[in-house]
């Protein structure tokens, strides 16, 4: 069994825990993996902070992937610093999260993706279905496959999903994917087929006025920036639509902009704004983009994390708060066309909603017409002034 020794380090002005071993490249890696993990070049060595939760979890993550951890030399602790914390506990990064698995689990969860796949799944749902299965997967690594039944997905649910405090969206998600590996796995008494999905929350959508989305676009600086808040509200787009746009998906001529394979694997078309040819011409000269309209660095797919960020920061400059996010300028683009008197059956088009109930939503953030309606109490005192005491100042104030 290979040896780690952990030791004080006093290093920074700062008590550390020093890794020692005998070099070994696989137990270099797993130890990359530990979470807030540094290299000394002075001491040679790698080291974490030296804090009664760290050695805990450090001493439980060496012994996990199987070495002999040596902490003789760490100052004696009270028996109830060793507990691990509740509260707080690592979070492991996908990456981190697999290697921690056991073989079989590893194997089953590239199989589950090639099922998803073999359903036709689109990669983001791949994606996102294998992420709740291998925190799963994760959460049972101890426990043999032929081992798990439908107490396992009850512990799961209970301690992972609900106390880690999950959206009702993800919770949905979690079950259809859970379902999915069941029916994967065939086995009588692990059978999520009854399990139901918590009931959606019936949130109305968040928008912001016209004049804001205006005031977004004139403060953004970056051209780039720029093109990207145009075209995610004057063509009401998902972030993952614009991200794979393609220069020749513009139409100039006929003012559309062609949707590859959006939500459902639809295609649509949407309106491209006429005062937006300028600003993209100039975007295409400038930028020159070859495979994406939006590209990074490196000429790849522009990363939608980076679209947030600078969305929050441009919210930041234009004073609007609370911040929004991207999907946030898709609800602004259908509730202000409803405004405007567009008719539901064409928004529901141009959003590629399936299901008009899908963009009904909208009818209940449209503020212009609302506003047109009046109060019933505004109405009763006015009827009372105009009728019974038509020389009389009516109020209610008790002035």
């Amino acid at each position: 069994m290979k040896q780690i020794t952990l030791t004080p380090l006093h290093h920074n002005n700062a008590a550390n825990i020093a890794i020692g071993f005998k070099y070994n490249h696989s137990i270099k890696e797993d130890i990359r993996e530990f979470p807030h993990v540094y290299w000394s070049k002075t001491h040679r060595t790698f080291y974490v902070a030296h804090t009664v939760k760290t050695l805990h979890l450090l001493f439980t993550y060496l012994r996990d992937k199987g070495y002999y951890v040596d902490y003789s030399a760490m100052p004696k602790q009270p028996k109830k610093a060793f507990k691990p914390a509740k509260k707080k506990p690592v979070k492991f990064n996908k990456k981190q999260l697999f290697n921690r698995l056991p073989k079989s689990h590893k194997i089953l969860l590239n199989k589950y993706a090639s099922f998803l796949r073999g359903k036709r799944l689109s990669e983001q749902t791949v994606s996102t279905y294998g992420y709740f299965i291998l925190r799963f997967a994760h959460y049972h690594r101890l426990l043999a496959i032929s081992k798990w039944d439908n107490s396992c997905l009850d512990k799961f649910m209970s301690n992972v999903m609900y106390n880690e405090n999950y959206s009702i969206s993800s919770h949905r998600q979690c079950v259809s994917a859970i379902k999915y590996l069941t029916a994967f796995c065939d086995m009588d008494t692990f059978d999520a087929s009854e399990f139901e999905r918590p009931k959606r929350d019936k949130n109305l959508p968040k928008v912001i006025s016209k004049e804001a989305v205006i005031r977004l676009i004139q403060v953004t600086k970056n051209l780039k920036h720029r093109v990207i808040i145009s075209l995610l509200y004057s063509g009401g787009l998902r972030i993952g639509e614009l991200l794979a746009l393609r220069p020749e998906d513009l139409d100039f001529e006929r003012h559309q902009v062609f949707v590859r394979r959006g939500k459902g694997r639809k295609d649509r078309m949407v309106t491209l704004a006429k005062v937006l040819k300028p600003m993209l011409v100039n975007y295409i000269q400038t930028y020159r983009p070859n495979h994406f309209l939006i590209e990074g660095r490196d000429g790849g797919q522009y990363h939608a994390s980076s679209v947030r960020h600078m969305l929050k920061r441009s919210c930041y400059i234009a004073n609007i708060t609370p911040a929004i996010s991207p999907h946030a300028l898709r609800h602004s683009y259908a509730t202000h066309m409803l405004e405007n008197g567009v008719d539901l059956r064409h928004i529901q088009s141009l959003l590629g909603h399936t299901k008009p109930e899908t963009t009904m939503i909208y009818t209940h953030v449209a503020k212009e017409d609302l506003m047109r309606i009046s109060n019933p109490l505004d109405a009763t005192v006015k009827g009372l002034k105009n009728y019974s005491y038509p020389d009389k100042k009516v109020t209610i104030s008790g002035k």
